[in-house]
């Protein structure tokens, strides 16, 4: 179903009573000398911490009963699947809804006092913060993720699917399902490099939420993360 702007999930009847876990892990730091706003632009790899962080969010999982790994097409997310694909010996399918989201700054260095605030013609992307202006809508972000989602849940039925993405994407699903409004303060989001936010799902139905830092404490606010 669809979720609404300000993140109240649609209530259904419960079908299936089946238990199911999809873990959205955050990808790991990426190298990024030119402190640019990457998104969805190709060419951007895991840096030697970021792989680090991967494999720590591959050693929270294991022991798990990870049956299905899927992963954001972006080289970071991949990179990041790796270490997991390793330790459970699961291929990794790309779903492309689990990609970062459209931000029209993509490229450009974004920042109070620098880069793209101090040029008029992108001024008009900051108008509205609720929708977002600058970007993919975040009612359309949730959707796609919600499909991704409930998709992987349904392929690991009664087992548990990693889903490896992106932090606004993980933070604005993790908003609705906890019945929040999706517009936020970037700065506030709860979705360290490298972390493991899980959902638990009976059919197709959210029931429950955890979030765990296997990196420890980490800078989330990345540009293009």
């Amino acid at each position: 179903m669809r979720p609404t702007e300000h993140g109240q999930p649609a209530v259904a009847p419960a079908t299936d009573t089946v238990t199911t876990v999809v873990h959205l892990v955050r990808h790991g730091e990426v190298a990024n000398p030119g402190h640019i706003l990457y998104g969805r632009l190709p060419g951007f790899h895991l840096s030697e911490a970021g792989r680090l962080m991967a494999k720590a969010a591959a050693d929270f999982l294991a022991g798990r009963d990870v049956t299905v790994l899927r992963s954001s097409p972006l080289e970071r997310a991949l990179e990041s699947a790796e270490p997991i694909a390793a330790d459970f010996s699961l291929p990794i399918l790309v779903d492309d809804r689990l990609i970062e989201a459209a931000n029209h700054f993509e490229g450009l260095h974004f920042g109070v006092g620098d880069g793209a605030l101090r040029q008029p013609r992108y001024w008009r992307h900051l108008c509205n913060p609720f929708r977002p202006s600058w970007g993919e809508p975040y009612t359309e972000v949730v959707a796609r993720m919600l499909a991704a989602v409930r998709d992987a849940a349904a392929a690991a039925r009664g087992h548990e699917a990693v889903c490896v993405s992106h932090q606004l994407p993980i933070w604005v699903t993790r908003r609705w399902v906890e019945g929040r409004r999706l517009w936020h303060d970037p700065r506030r989001r709860q979705c360290a490099l490298g972390s493991v936010t899980s959902l638990t799902l009976v059919g197709d139905r959210v029931t429950g939420l955890t979030y765990h830092e296997p990196s420890g404490h980490s800078q989330s606010r990345v540009a293009g993360a």
